[in-house]
């Protein structure tokens, strides 16, 4: 229960962090944290203290198995995370060769 509580509090920070900061690089810092929590939440979800890797094959007794579902949502997960990830930063650089800053509060003054 307390890893589930200490994910939450991570999440939490990654959340404070968009809400409260006006540079737009702590802002996609603060997303990937947020990612990383929610990841780690489902490692956990899956795991089993004792478990073994999900694969049956003959002449092994039945044993309580790791659930592999999870984990998969984890890998599909980091790809889509790498992806808005590199759109953030492109978005970043963008806004930057135009405004020249990062401060999102300079940018809605420039923009008009």
């Amino acid at each position: 229960m307390t890893i589930y509580l200490l994910c939450f509090a991570l999440f939490l920070v990654g959340l404070y962090g968009v809400l409260t900061k006006r540079d737009i690089v702590k802002i996609i810092l603060s997303i990937g944290i947020m990612g990383y929590a929610t990841n780690l939440f489902l490692v956990f979800v899956g795991y089993k203290s004792g478990a073994i890797y999900p694969i049956l094959s003959e002449g092994k007794c039945i044993q309580p198995m790791v659930d592999p579902l999870p984990q998969a949502l984890v890998l599909t997960s980091i790809v889509i995370e790498l992806g808005t990830t590199a759109l953030l930063v492109s978005l970043a650089i963008k806004l930057f060769q135009k405004y020249s800053t990062f401060d999102i509060t300079k940018i809605r003054r420039l923009s008009g």
